[in-house]
């Protein structure tokens, strides 16, 4: 699409890559450059010093692209700063020596109040967006404001600690807590089970909080539910859980996600899969307006570590156990010896595949197990419902058709008739099965399991799914976009060494960041 080379090295950057407001900065900490998304031109350089006299350099940059502010860190420990800065024009927002901010993650923005809401280990201060004037500042409140349910004057949220922080915070406690944001007076508090929390790597939030009926609606392993107007817990259908993946010796952060199942909610009914135990895990079925127990399940056969996926259809509870789940994680990584040692830090997003495996469906009406399938007890992938009765699922080796009322097999079909090798995943596409195996991706009708197409890419892992479109990204940041709708072919970017990009939201281009250039790529022919 365009490519434009700046006059300085990138060290920092940042795009939006929803679209929303059109362009992105980079910075090699000296020197700053905000761009135009659409035609790469260079909408205005600076030098730091120009923006903010007294920060001689930057060490940190944090974007909050709906408030058209860029946050300028000096994070020198004792004297730290920050500027505050219009993207659009490169002037001056404020400027702050009073606000000891140890990293852009402990800055939220309140964007129905026109504020920012700091984070600090003993207090949360609340600024005004354009001058830096405090509002009001609360030690009653600890942690970082996430997710949050704003309406007339009242934020609530629940309080969490970026894992890179959780040191500073000794005595954290859970919190839910209804704020005045006019005075930042704490209405109600009360505490919340779980680790509320963003995925290591690509961010998105772990939980989401907002208000139906009156009634707060947590959910974070469970459901949690509150009184809006007092703060009182309601009813609680959650449990602590421990992730089955170790984090590994050179991770310096890490998380697993997809371990265990949403809750499913019906009209009357809320299931909730109760992994709290190591041995014993259950299916339990709330009323959805009282949180009263109407059963719990047998126990779930032959025990579980994880449960990617529960449905619940035509009176049945269907659960996959054990198969991928995703991993991620910033790995510390060494190359050469001695004087040449070099230290990179590498993310990373993969999955992870857990045992035991197996496919079980239980009854809704007297909650005993109906059918277990044999198949999958020595591995399994993934599933997915397709209709009102049929489950396919990949065991790596085969995809099968099953009957979601008898767990009898419609068709199996080796996955290595697509010439891709063993699959790693399966995703869905209209009537389609598309596979990404260990050597590219493949695709297979639903109907009765035959091969539509194939192509060959080297062992790459899932970045992004969009309609039609399948990103891969290799452990060496390559990418291929697959469109799944057309014979899966493909167009590709081989990355050079030490680049980063950067997909946009709707997966159709990628920005790559090399050395001093900035290019901007259709990830699809069309």
């Amino acid at each position: 699409m365009w490519s434009t080379k700046l006059d300085h090295q990138i060290d920092f950057y940042g795009c939006d890559n929803e679209g929303s407001v059109g362009y992105g900065y980079a910075s090699d900490g000296k020197m700053l450059s905000m761009y135009d998304n659409e035609s790469g031109k260079v909408l205005w350089v600076k030098k730091i010093k120009e923006i903010a006299p007294r920060l001689r350099k930057a060490d940190a940059f944090t974007a909050v692209w709906e408030a058209d502010a860029l946050f300028i860190l000096d994070l020198k420990t004792g004297s730290e700063q920050v500027a505050v800065i219009d993207m659009k024009t490169g002037e001056s927002f404020w400027f702050s020596d009073q606000y000891k901010l140890k990293n852009g993650e402990m800055v939220t923005y309140i964007q129905e109040e026109n504020g920012f809401l700091f984070t600090f280990k003993d207090r949360n201060v609340f600024v005004d967006a354009l001058t830096g004037a405090e509002k009001w500042s609360t030690s009653k409140f600890q942690g970082k404001v996430g997710n949050y349910y704003y309406a007339d004057g009242f934020l609530t949220t629940v309080n969490f600690i970026p894992n890179e922080f959780i040191a500073l915070f000794s005595g954290f406690k859970n919190q839910i807590a209804k704020i005045n944001m006019k005075t930042g007076e704490i209405v109600w508090e009360n505490t919340y089970i779980g680790r509320a929390d963003r995925k290591t790597i690509t961010r998105e939030f772990l939980y989401s909080i907002t208000v139906v009926d009156n009634q707060v609606v947590l959910s974070l392993n469970g459901l949690q539910i509150y009184d809006y107007k007092t703060g009182a817990n309601l009813w609680s259908a959650a449990f602590e859980y421990d992730p089955p993946v170790k984090q590994p010796m050179n991770a310096s952060r890490f998380g697993v996600y997809g371990a265990i199942p949403d809750p499913v909610l019906t009209e009357n009914h809320v299931y909730v899969l109760d992994m709290s135990g190591k041995r014993n895990q259950y299916i339990n079925k709330y009323e959805r307006k009282t949180g009263k127990l109407v059963w719990k399940s047998q126990e779930i056969a032959g025990g579980a570590r994880a449960v990617p996926n529960m449905y619940v259809v035509d009176n049945k509870i269907i659960l996959q156990i054990g198969g991928n789940v995703e991993c991620q994680g910033l790995f510390k990584e060494r190359s050469g010896v001695g004087a040449d040692e070099v230290i990179t830090y590498v993310k990373r997003v993969y999955q992870e595949n857990i045992k035991p495996n197996g496919v079980q469906a239980y009854s809704d009406e007297d909650r005993r197990m109906i059918w277990d399938s044999e198949r999958f007890k020595k591995g399994i992938t993934n599933m997915f419902l397709h209709g009102d009765d049929q489950l396919i699922v990949c065991s790596g080796k085969a995809l099968y058709n099953m009957n979601i009322h008898t767990g009898d097999v419609n068709y199996e079909e080796d996955v290595k008739n697509g010439g891709v090798g063993n699959a790693v995943s399966i995703l869905p596409y209209k009537e389609t099965i598309v596979v990404v195996g260990e050597k590219g991706v493949s695709t297979f009708n639903i109907a009765d399991g035959k091969l539509i197409a194939a192509n060959k890419y080297k062992p790459a892992s899932i970045a992004d799914y969009f309609e039609s479109m399948l990103v891969l990204e290799t452990p060496t940041s390559d990418i291929a976009v697959f469109d799944v709708a057309d014979n899966c072919k493909y167009l590709k970017y081989n990355a050079r060494k030490g680049s980063s990009n950067e997909l946009t939201t709707d997966g159709k281009s990628v920005y790559v960041y090399e050395k001093k250039s900035i290019s901007r790529l259709f990830t699809l022919s069309d």
